[in-house]
């Protein structure tokens, strides 16, 4: 009888409404991912947050960003189609762009802005040595683009919080334009995956690794950061995984939540939109919701 539902009452908290679900398959899974994530917090293990562009364009900054400030993202992974999003979120304070009716008039992915800022950004910092992600968040969070604010990379770069950004050379808009430079993104997103993999090995002993909207460029780039430490003797256990986005997908169901996993730790799988999912974890997190 104790796992079943309770009646939430009209004037009940947030931790009230989290305390009335059954504690039975999915709903008792997501009190105790989200008791992981705290412990995971209270004794300063990592929890590396892996974001897919749909995070970004459903307008979830606000959300990741108040995250951040509060300690529950302590490392941040993207593909490149999310600093498209962010960037124009900063700059211009809406991301969205009609593929279908764009394409077929040549102009998808076309607006100079775009591909103006984040090549520059990206081909200046390869040259200085610097990471995708840190490069394009320096030059947003040192801009003064009216929306900066909203910017994930901008408002990570300001608080230290690493990010990191793996790319596919020709999947993103910008690679169409005159400014990209194939050798300058390469060796960017090449450096951000070794940093990426030692944000990776701290997660032994405790650390958390969310997977949210990426089917799949970042499954692939965690199991190779996995592989990559444990072939070098680094060892890698007793953490916790999960996958949060709307369809079942094959590689974060293998690539994170089953594959990786050693001899101890758990993974998860939570299906639901984005919009709805993670401002509800964000909420059970801050509720105190185990």
């Amino acid at each position: 009888m104790r796992r079943l539902a309770k009646v939430a009452r009209p004037n009940d908290s947030l931790a009230g409404f989290f305390r009335s679900l059954p504690d039975i398959l999915a709903a008792a899974d997501f009190r105790e991912f989200a008791g992981r994530m705290a412990a995971a917090k209270a004794r300063r293990r990592p929890l590396i947050w892996g974001v897919g562009a749909h995070v970004v364009k459903v307008g979830l900054n606000p959300v990741l960003i108040d995250l951040m400030k509060s300690g529950w993202i302590s490392a941040l992974a993207m593909n490149g189609a999310g600093i498209i999003h962010d960037f124009e979120l900063a700059f211009a304070g809406r991301t969205s762009e009609d593929v279908e009716s764009q394409i077929k008039a040549g102009r998808f992915g076309m607006a100079r802005e775009t591909g103006d800022f984040l090549n520059k950004a990206v081909n200046e910092g390869s040259s200085e040595g610097r990471g995708l992600g840190e490069s394009v968040g320096r030059m947003i969070g040192g801009s003064k683009f009216p929306y900066r604010k909203l910017s994930l990379l901008g408002e990570a770069y300001k608080l230290g919080i690493p990010v990191t950004v793996h790319v596919a050379l020709g999947t993103d808009i910008i690679h169409m334009h005159p400014g990209a430079n194939g050798a300058a993104l390469g060796a960017a997103s090449l450096l951000d995956f070794h940093r990426f993999a030692a944000e990776v090995a701290r997660l032994d002993g405790g650390g958390v690794y969310l997977n949210v909207g990426s089917a799949v460029i970042l499954p692939e780039v965690f199991l190779k950061a996995v592989a990559l430490v444990r072939n070098r003797g680094g060892r890698i256990d007793g953490f916790s995984t999960a996958v949060f986005d709307f369809n079942h997908h094959y590689r974060p169901a293998e690539n994170v939540v089953r594959r990786p996993l050693g001899t101890t730790g758990k993974g998860y799988y939570f299906l639901g939109h984005h919009e709805i999912m993670i401002p509800l974890l964000a909420s059970a997190l801050k509720s105190g919701v185990r």
